[in-house]
């Protein structure tokens, strides 16, 4: 006898695209409260958080639209124009993880999710303010 066991994805621990999308309103809401990363945001945000959305049901498991729309996430690229530093990444790491525990997020699926975002962030640091420039 053969057994064979499925993994299931972020995405289909989750249920479907429900939990992501309260997880990605959750954090533009802290977003838009926090002085250091709001202003690195367009002003009307509603266009970020459905990138976010589609990049992240895409990356969890689901539907390939981000790409079908985007191409390639190219995600240091993409944040290259804005200087992201350690104290930026921790700003938004904060935001994310605290957003995963109130969309209820919970198990193996909030610790990938944890995991994924905290090594995300840390590559994403394009400014490093404790380098010295030798003249």
């Amino acid at each position: 006898m053969i057994l064979s066991a499925k993994i299931q994805s972020v995405y289909e621990m989750l249920g479907g695209e429900e939990p992501i999308r309260k997880l990605v309103d959750l954090f533009y809401a802290k977003v838009y409260q926090d002085p250091l990363l709001r202003p690195m945001f367009p002003d009307d945000m509603e266009e970020s958080k459905r990138r976010q959305f589609l990049f992240l049901v895409q990356f969890f498991g689901g539907p390939n639209l981000y790409s079908q729309e985007r191409g390639h996430p190219r995600l240091r690229m993409r944040h290259f124009p804005f200087a992201i530093d350690r104290r930026a990444r921790d700003h938004w790491l904060r935001h994310m993880l605290e957003a995963i525990d109130e969309a209820g997020i919970d198990g193996l699926a909030r610790e990938q999710m944890r995991q994924y975002f905290d090594r995300a962030s840390a590559f994403l640091i394009n400014r490093h303010d404790d380098i010295q420039l030798v003249e």
